[in-house]
């Protein structure tokens, strides 16, 4: 996977995704909301912020410590074995929103 290309990502067409995806299971945009603002710290009125997927991870407020703890697979790959420090990031908001999708929360 191309690193810098996945970096320019927008950041509200991933939102949207992840919204989508929880909504097919029977979720809510204020569930994904919640959880975007467990790991970031951006407060729910924030979390839309039209930028690059980069820009939202690396602006975020307060990364909550936890989210490090994060383990599982996303695509085949352990979160907790991929070793690009952005890379990560990307699949520990995968990560979790897999799991609000399957009624499993962070917390």
């Amino acid at each position: 996977m191309n690193i810098e290309k996945v970096k320019v990502y927008r950041w509200l067409d991933i939102y949207q995704l992840y919204i989508q995806k929880v909504e097919r299971k029977g979720h809510t945009k204020e569930e994904v909301d919640q959880v975007l603002t467990w790991y970031s710290g951006y407060p729910q009125a924030a979390i839309a912020h039209d930028v690059t997927l980069e820009e939202w991870i690396d602006n975020a407020p307060s990364k909550n410590h936890a989210r490090m703890e994060i383990k599982g697979k996303i695509c085949g790959v352990k979160v907790e074995e991929i070793t690009d420090p952005f890379m990560r990031e990307v699949r520990i908001l995968d990560k979790l929103i897999d799991n609000l999708a399957k009624g499993k929360f962070p917390w």
